[in-house]
C-alpha cells in the first residue's frame, strides 16, 4: 500500500478515491476502522471512511488514530487526512484536533492544509476560501445546518481549532512552482509553524503542491491536493501500470436516488429531476418520525421501482431546515433525517434496487451503515469528485454513487444512470 488516507465523511472519502483512480492508482474505500486482523485489500491506496466530521471531538480523534494505526500496520508509506473542500468544521473542530493528533502520532511536526478544488469552483487565495466568485461565508455555507461556515479566512479558522501556529504559503509563491512551495513550507516549519494554509486557484497549482510535498509524511486537505500524489509514486518507481483502475463488475437491478443534503447544488439537482423522474418529498416538519417517513416513501415507491430511477428526498431549503431545528434541536433534526433516509435505502434494496445514488455526506454515512457496506471498489467518475463504486458487505452487492451535497451538475441524478449504460 502506497497511500493510506483517513476521511471525515463517506462522500469525501469517495471523492478522494476518485481523484486517486483518475491518477492511475487502484483504490479501495473501507467503511469505518477495520478490525486489527482484517487484511488490507489489494490496492495502491486505501481510504478509511469515517463519520467523524460532526462527531464529538474526542470520538473523532480516537477513530482517526485507530484508522491511522491500522493503515500503519498495513504498510502505508504516506498518509492523507481528507476533509471537505469547504473546510466544514466548527470552532471546536474537528479538522484541527484530528490533524493535531495525526501530526503527533506520526512525529512529523508539520502538515500543509489545502481544501482547494478548482474543478468544483473551490479556490484558496491569500488564505481565503472562495466558492466560485464569492467568499465561503457568502456561498450558502454560512447556513449549513451542522457546520455553518461564517469565516473564509482559513488561517483564522484553523488557528481557532489548534494550539499550533498556522502560516500561509501565498499565491505569489505557489505560482512559482514546486521548488518555491517546498522552500516556503520548510521555512514555516523551521519557524515553528505546525500548519501551512497553501493557496491554489488552478489544477497546476495543486500538481505543484503535491510534488512539493512528496517527502511529507502527512498531507491534509480536500481531494484536489491529492491530484499530484500518484505522480510522486510514479516518479519513485513505486506505482505499477494499470490498464484500467476504474473498471467495475457489471451489476443489473432497479435504480433509485435518495437525498438528504440541503445544499444549493442538491436542491437544484432535485428541481431538475422533478421534470424528468418521479420524486417523493419527505415532510419531516409534518411527520417527525423516521419510521413513519420511511413507510410513506416506500409505499409511494412500491409500484414505481424499475430500471428508471425513482427519487426520494428529505432535502429542504434553509428556512424549513431552520424551522425543523428550532422544533427538534439541531442534532435531533439531523439524526431524524439520516435515520429516515437510511431506512428508505434499506427498504429499496429489499425491493430489488441495486444501483443507487445517495446525496449528502452525513446521509451517505447513515445509508452505508444501514446497508452493511464494508468496502467500495472505486470506478469511473460521473462528475468531478463523484464516481460509481462497487459496494460489498453483509448484504447484496450494489453499485453506489455517494455524492457530496455540493457536488455534481444540475442533471446529475439522470446523468449518473446514463453513465452506467455507457
Amino acid at each position: 500500500m502506497l497511500l493510506g488516507a483517513i476521511a471525515d465523511d463517506f462522500t469525501g472519502a469517495t471523492d478522494l478515491c476518485s481523484m486517486l483512480v483518475r491518477g492511475g492508482m487502484r483504490t479501495v474505500q473501507v467503511i469505518g476502522v477495520p478490525s486489527a486482523d482484517q487484511a488490507p485489500p489489494d490496492a495502491d491506496a486505501v481510504v478509511v471512511a469515517l463519520k467523524s466530521r460532526t462527531a464529538p471531538v474526542r470520538q473523532a480523534v480516537d477513530e482517526s488514530l485507530a484508522a491511522l494505526k491500522w493503515l500503519q500496520a498495513a504498510g502505508a508509506q504516506r498518509y492523507f487526512f481528507k476533509y471537505c473542500s469547504t473546510f466544514d468544521s466548527t470552532e471546536q473542530g474537528n479538522i484541527g484536533p484530528v490533524a493535531d493528533a495525526l501530526v503527533a502520532a506520526l512525529g512529523c511536526g508539520f502538515a500543509l492544509a489545502c481544501p482547494a478544488f478548482p474543478t468544483n469552483a473551490r479556490t484558496v487565495y491569500q488564505g481565503h476560501l472562495f466558492v466560485g466568485s464569492v467568499l465561503l461565508n457568502e456561498s450558502g455555507m454560512e447556513h449549513h445546518p451542522l457546520t455553518p461556515m461564517t469565516d473564509a479566512n482559513l488561517v483564522r479558522v484553523l488557528s481557532r481549532q489548534t494550539d499550533g501556529a498556522v502560516g500561509l504559503v501565498a499565491f505569489a509563491t505557489v505560482d512559482q512552482g514546486a521548488a518555491a512551495i517546498r522552500d516556503a513550507m520548510t521555512r514555516l516549519k523551521e519557524q515553528g509553524r505546525r500548519y501551512a494554509i497553501v493557496d491554489a486557484i488552478t489544477d497546476a497549482h495543486l500538481m505543484a503542491i503535491g510534488q512539493a510535498a512528496a517527502s511529507h509524511a502527512l498531507i491534509t486537505g480536500g481531494s484536489g491536493v491529492a491530484m499530484g500524489l500518484p505522480d510522486n509514486f510514479r516518479r519513485a518507481g513505486l506505482l505499477s501500470a494499470e490498464t484500467n483502475p476504474a473498471a467495475l463488475p457489471p451489476l443489473e437491478g432497479a435504480c433509485a436516488v435518495v437525498a438528504g443534503s440541503c445544499s444549493r447544488a442538491t436542491l437544484a439537482q432535485l428541481g431538475y429531476a422533478r421534470n424528468h423522474l418521479p420524486v417523493f418529498d419527505l415532510d419531516a416538519l409534518a411527520t417527525p418520525d423516521a419510521a413513519a417517513l420511511s413507510d410513506a416513501a416506500l409505499r409511494w415507491a412500491a409500484d414505481k421501482i424499475s430500471d428508471k430511477p425513482v427519487v426520494i428526498a428529505a432535502s429542504a431549503p434553509p428556512d424549513r431546515v431552520t424551522l425543523l431545528q428550532s422544533r427538534l434541536g439541531r442534532e435531533q433534526a439531523g439524526t431524524l433525517i439520516e435515520d429516515a433516509v437510511a431506512r428508505i435505502a434499506a427498504g429499496l434494496v429489499e425491493r430489488g434496487v441495486r444501483r443507487m445514488v445517495v446525496a449528502g455526506g452525513e446521509t451517505s454515512g447513515a445509508v452505508v451503515g444501514r446497508l452493511g457496506v464494508r468496502s467500495l471498489r472505486i470506478g469511473g467518475e460521473i462528475d468531478p469528485g463523484v464516481p460509481w463504486t462497487y459496494a460489498s458487505g453483509s448484504g447484496p452487492d450494489l453499485l453506489l454513487a455517494l455524492k457530496s451535497g455540493n457536488f455534481g451538475a444540475t442533471d446529475f441524478f439522470l446523468k449518473a444512470f446514463r453513465v452506467l449504460e455507457g
